[in-house]
């Protein structure tokens, strides 16, 4: 045996041990948020755990949706609050609401109707931007996105004009009503565990390692026989139907949408989301959201609201500036310089 093989395998022997401890922190990492996430209804006012629990999983994982297509694909889009509002516009006219034009359709086939609209949507999107990059992606998605804002904000006969939908309410589920808090809440919960734990599985598979080829290198993926278009396109479909969930809840969350849940501000606030947390990592979606909810809803006892968006374009600028990773790269930075000033 070579002394390089020897060496080689030293190093492969001494790696076992601290990638079984990282995984192990990994998994008991996620364990503790998830117990944390369980037990915060019970610990928490009701206040906290519908206005902040469940707005930010709801904002976490339309949020999710865009990181996914910046961190793993290198694609940045400012349509995916289009395809949010896609479904849960869809949700309003073929389900109940105050509005009589609504079809009143049952739920059960409400919302598969509504994730096929959101997916189909995201998939045109990916079809119109996948063969575009930087700037041009962010312009072209930009361009949609206000298209759809103007169509339902001029549009009666469909969307209802300015005025929307109003009492779009969550149905009730095998004697469990969904319009209660808490049961909200916990059907918010289960659908960002869910997203998120697809991510992270996705990002493992043969397609996400493709997608994460193409981010780096598209033309040399193209050269090795991969279809770099329909990666794209599929990856936009998977992002679509993340958006199309947290539409869908939104809608139900807040009870109504109109021209003004899919504006122009609120598309970038999506995109401010996944900056805030960071796009390398999923779970920085949800931290973003949480961070934007937080400072939605507290930021009024330390500034006007018309200088909200001061505030949040401060902090934002503020964490790209010092760690283009978002809060999640500061967390790294962190944990990288205690382990450094540890003794050996």
């Amino acid at each position: 045996m070579t002394p390089e093989r020897m060496s080689r395998d030293s190093a492969l022997l001494q790696k076992g041990p601290a990638m079984r401890s990282a995984a192990k922190r990994f998994w008991l990492g996620h364990a503790a948020i998830l117990l944390g996430l369980l037990i915060f209804p019970f610990v928490a006012s009701p206040f906290l755990t519908y206005q902040i629990g469940a707005q930010a999983l709801i904002w976490g994982t339309i949020a999710l949706s865009t990181a996914f297509l910046a961190g793993y694909g290198g694609m940045v889009s400012l349509a995916q609050m289009s395809v949010a509002g896609a479904a849960g516009y869809a949700v309003a006219i073929l389900g109940h609401s105050g509005t009589e034009s609504s079809l009143g359709w049952h739920w059960s086939v409400v919302v598969p109707v509504a994730l096929t609209v959101a997916v189909a949507y995201s998939m045109l999107i990916g079809w119109l931007s996948a063969r575009t990059g930087g700037v041009y992606t962010i312009m072209i998605t930009l361009a949609i996105g206000v298209a759809f804002y103007y169509l339902a904000l001029q549009n009666y006969s469909v969307f209802n004009g300015f005025q929307g939908f109003q009492k779009v309410y969550p149905p009730t589920v095998g004697g469990v009503q969904l319009t209660q808090k808490s049961n909200l809440y916990g059907l918010c919960l289960f659908w960002a565990v869910a997203s998120y734990a697809w991510i992270v599985w996705l990002a493992r598979t043969p397609f996400g390692i493709a997608l994460q080829g193409t981010r780096d290198n598209s033309r040399r993926m193209a050269s090795l026989g991969f279809n770099v278009i329909a990666i794209r396109i599929l990856a936009y479909a998977v992002s679509g139907l993340l958006a199309g969930v947290g539409g869908i809840l939104l809608v139900w969350y807040n009870g109504l949408i109109s021209p003004g849940s899919i504006g122009i501000g609120v598309l970038i606030n999506v995109l401010v989301m996944a900056v805030l947390g960071g796009t390398r990592h999923p779970f920085g979606a949800f931290l973003g959201g949480l961070v934007f909810v937080l400072l939605q809803t507290f930021a009024i006892d330390l500034v006007d609201r018309e200088r909200f968006n001061m505030l949040i374009g401060s902090v934002f600028l503020a964490i790209v500036l010092f760690s283009p990773d978002g809060l999640l790269g500061l967390w790294g930075k962190l944990k990288a310089r205690i382990g450094n000033k540890r003794p050996t």
